[in-house]
């Protein structure tokens, strides 16, 4: 079906893209922050085994992940916030403007002689050109592995803080990447850039969103979409997600 953004532009809701990677009770599945494989198993007890090949009427499976490390989830500021806010209260519209960009982040020498992979404040104004609510960052190499990687003690790259300047000139209120996380994964806890992002504590932004672990295959073009920033309801600080695109035409 055909939806109008305007007198001449329109989405097609039979092309959805989906920028999520799913969640597997395999050691195949994504994993970040030392955690182990997500667990799905079924129901066990003295009257009761929820799987149909052992007898029951019906398949019932406990599930035991973490919304942070076994794939694409999306978090607001109570991530890092000692209340602990729920996502599912932040984000109450689904619908967004989006830019997808392609980044192959800077080798950055650190002052302690450690190399980082950056994506920097002029890597990002080379490819952010208009106005959008939600960014959506693919970082090269872009391989399919990505989507099975244990990222844990693995240095991932991450954004400069400089960067965050740059999205709320252009109106970002929802980053979407491709990576662990937006911040150094050993960074002492500082979590520069969330706490930027979010302007913790100063002037905390509830209507703002990052969502990590999204996965946009290669033959997905730059350019301009509508995001469909689907959540699960979850009362927590993040939840999976599943973030989907539509191109705009």
């Amino acid at each position: 079906m055909k939806l109008y953004l305007n007198s001449t532009n329109f989405i097609d809701t039979n092309e959805p893209i989906d920028l999520s990677i799913p969640l597997s009770n395999t050691n195949d599945n994504l994993r970040a922050w030392y955690v182990d494989a997500p667990v799905i198993e079924p129901v066990r007890n003295e009257n009761f085994v929820g799987l149909v090949t052992e007898g029951a009427g019906v398949n019932f499976r406990n599930i035991f992940f973490n919304p942070h490390g076994h794939g694409t989830h999306t978090e607001c500021l109570g991530h890092i916030t000692p209340v602990i806010h729920s996502i599912n209260q932040s984000l109450k519209t689904f619908f967004f403007t989006a830019e997808i960009i392609t980044i192959t982040p800077e080798v950055v020498l650190l002052v302690n002689g450690e190399i980082d992979l950056v994506v920097t404040e002029d890597l990002l104004k080379d490819k952010l050109k208009n106005q959008t609510e939600a960014l959506i960052i693919r970082t090269l190499p872009n391989d399919s592995e990505k989507q099975h990687r244990n990222y844990s003690e693995t240095n991932p790259p991450y954004l400069s803080i400089n960067c965050i300047h740059l999205m709320n000139d252009f109106g970002v209120k929802h980053l979407l990447i491709d990576l662990p996380s937006v911040d150094r994964e050993s960074d002492g806890g500082k979590l520069v850039f969330h706490h930027a992002f979010w302007q913790v504590p100063e002037n905390p932004q509830f209507d703002k969103t990052i969502t990590e672990f999204v996965y946009v295959e290669d033959e997905i073009k730059d350019g301009s979409y509508i995001l469909n920033l689907q959540t699960a309801p979850f009362e927590n600080d993040a939840t999976p997600s599943r973030p989907v695109v539509y191109r705009v035409y």
